[in-house]
């Protein structure tokens, strides 16, 4: 089924949707992006699938999977993969996701950003320090990063700020040339004239 069976993955394996059922009679699957476009998904040669895991179990192994033929479906993307050549096999994959190593995406051009890459910087407004980007979502019209906030420390790492229940606070900095003037990926570091208390 896999494509070496003591293959290791990559450090750099980034996950890009999941399988969500079979497609057809062949054995192909078809997964749900986490992307609305796919292109990586369509452009890697080799998929990592890894198992789903109960809560507070530990995910199996990433296991590699050679991409014979693959094409978006609609939202979705449906794939031939080597030694998945029957549909109950294909349907057992149900539940799995999809990887890629980050060394088959595209470069991205200018004033263009990965948003696995965005995940982590600091975002810094007029006030100073903001927060750094938790996760990055998609409102329909653009991009917005969920910024956990924080409170920047002489000399110290900065303070994670918490509400009344103990969670991170978060603001929503839409991620758009209008409200964020910088973007150091090499840095960690974003620009934004957002306020901290919108």
């Amino acid at each position: 089924m896999a494509v070496d069976g003591a293959a290791t993955a990559p450090d750099d394996l980034i996950e890009l949707g999941r399988i969500i059922s079979a497609y057809g009679v062949r054995g192909w699957v078809k997964i749900q992006p986490h992307s609305a476009q796919g292109t990586v998904l369509r452009a890697a040669p080799v998929w990592w699938l890894v198992a789903p895991v109960a809560p507070l179990a530990k995910p199996g192994a990433p296991v590699p999977h050679k991409v014979k033929q693959v094409r978006p479906q609609g939202s979705t993307v449906v794939a031939d993969l080597e030694g998945v050549g029957e549909r109950d096999l294909a349907e057992s994959l149900r539940g799995y996701t999809v990887l890629v190593s980050r060394q088959h995406f595209p470069k991205a051009q200018t004033d263009e950003y990965y948003w696995v890459d965005l995940v982590g910087c600091q975002v810094f407004g007029a006030e100073g320090l903001l927060g750094v980007v938790h996760e990055v979502v998609d409102n329909g019209a653009h991009a917005l990063l969920k910024v956990h906030r924080q409170q920047a420390q002489d000399a110290a790492e900065p303070l994670a700020l918490l509400d009344a229940k103990g969670k991170p606070q978060e603001i929503l900095v839409p991620f758009v040339a209008a409200h964020v003037q910088h973007v150091d990926i090499a840095a960690r570091r974003i620009d934004t004239d957002w306020p901290a208390d919108f």
